[in-house]
């Protein structure tokens, strides 16, 4: 499905870029895919020592990160969602 994609990209591998960017521990980010209707959700998963460099204060990186997912899934035609577990 197109909706996975961003230009050459997938939707995934754009939020596993940024968060492996912000977190201490890469190797340990995983992104599961669930694809529900129109709906893209990407279930993230850092070390617990990371959560809070993933989600931020007050929840602000993530709601940044949901602001540029809301842009690229606009982009292709998809309604993306993210839940950082």
């Amino acid at each position: 499905s197109n909706a996975r994609y961003w230009g050459e990209i997938t939707l995934k591998e754009f939020v596993n870029y940024i968060i492996k960017s912000l977190v201490d521990n890469p190797s340990e980010v995983s992104i599961e895919e669930e694809v529900v209707g129109n709906r893209l959700i990407l279930h993230v998963t850092v070390a617990d020592e990371d959560k809070g460099k993933v989600i931020g204060r007050n929840g602000m990186i993530a709601n940044s990160i949901r602001s540029l997912l809301d842009i690229a899934g606009k982009k292709a035609g998809a309604r993306v969602s993210l839940s950082i577990e």
